[in-house]
């Protein structure tokens, strides 16, 4: 059986990420795949390329193909250099490593102090201002004060009133 080193595609449009697979050369590129042996990311910045360098070495010993793509990626993890013998290619750029969110947390912590805001840092809360009477409540209020019980809607008053 022929086998060759080739490029799965996976991802979404405009999106693509890639396995490195050995699989039959008359499969489908995305069909069955005898074993997965790295990944490329070339959307990222630099590039993520992550081979299984014994494995790659083992498959082409063997006799397996890489296509062209594979085969310049080999060239730049240094694998194809090693299994033709010849001296090995500068080293690869990597992303520099992310940064731990608690260590940024802690960090912003500690700079702020740990102090409490100081007073006049804070805006007061607004109050509500006074509400401003209608002219019915002056009617109301004006009928109440002349002593008449009709000031309450024309509900007859008592006595214990």
């Amino acid at each position: 059986m022929a086998t060759k080193i080739k490029l799965m595609r996976l991802g979404k449009m405009r999106a693509p990420y890639y396995r490195i697979v050995v699989a039959d050369s008359r499969t489908k590129r995305e069909g069955r795949v005898i074993e997965t042996i790295g990944k490329y990311h070339p959307k990222e910045e630099p590039s993520f390329i992550e081979v299984d360098s014994e494995r790659a070495q083992y498959w082409l010993g063997v006799g397996a193909q890489p296509t062209e793509p594979v085969a310049a990626i080999f060239r730049v993890t240094g694998d194809w250099q090693r299994f033709k013998g010849e001296a090995a290619p500068p080293p690869m750029r990597v992303a520099a490593p992310k940064p731990d969110k608690k260590a940024i947390y802690e960090d912003a912590v500690r700079n702020s102090g740990g102090e409490e805001p100081a007073a006049g840092a804070t805006t007061p809360k607004k109050k509500a201002a006074p509400r401003a009477e209608s002219p019915a409540d002056t009617v109301a209020e004006a009928a109440g004060a002349g002593g008449e019980g009709a000031a309450s809607g024309g509900a007859p008053t008592t006595a214990a009133e």
